[in-house]
């Protein structure tokens, strides 16, 4: 029997990747503290969140396989969350301009009746163009990009802002690292290729 998949989101940028593995799936909100903890690194911290909503769902759900994942944009060894607001993503794309933000996305895949449980953190690299202050004005004002991690869609209209993205799974840069995502599925189970004839 094909286990139960949800994903431990309500990110609807993750919930639009995951479903590219045509593998039906549910989502439920984990319901954690997203706070970060004293001298918590950024990569650290997309790490221990998303090992905290994959088993807060799990302990909901022993019988599902389940998705957590959660990313942080690192600026000169600090975190940059969602900006929330206008005036705090005009802050962070103006201390962004002309420099290189990491990106750290985690995912965990875990299991509570069979035990399973794996995790992986992926790195993107983004350099930023030398933005005027009228770019990114015009920018904010057609994206609206406050509920993303450093302020930028780079999917949509954020790819203008930028001169060059480096890593080894380009999904993990909107949210959700799909070629580690999609080996961690395999090993519990659940293989978008296996076919059912």
């Amino acid at each position: 029997m094909v286990p139960r998949l949800i994903l431990a989101s309500t990110s609807p940028y993750r919930r639009e990747l995951l479903s590219r593995l045509r593998l039906p799936f549910e989502t439920l909100a984990p319901g954690v503290d997203e706070a970060a903890r004293a001298d918590e690194t950024p990569a650290a911290l997309a790490q221990r969140l998303a090992l905290s909503k994959a088993r807060a769902v799990a302990s909901r759900a022993a019988d599902a396989v389940v998705i957590g994942s959660d990313q942080v944009a690192e600026l000169d060894g600090r975190a940059l969350g969602k900006p929330g607001t206008h005036d705090r993503a005009v802050s962070q794309l103006r201390a962004m301009r002309g420099r290189d933000v990491r990106f750290h996305t985690a995912v965990v895949v875990t299991c509570r009746r069979t035990g399973f449980e794996q995790q992986a953190l992926v790195t993107v690299r983004v350099h930023f163009r030398d933005l005027g202050d009228d770019e990114i004005e015009r920018y904010l004002q057609l994206e609206q990009p406050y509920d993303c991690a450093g302020s930028a869609k780079c999917e949509t209209l954020g790819i203008a802002l930028v001169d060059a993205i480096e890593s080894d799974d380009p999904t993990a840069l909107v949210g959700l690292p799909l070629i580690r995502t999609s080996a961690m599925l395999r090993a519990a189970g659940l293989n978008p290729l296996a076919g059912t004839t």
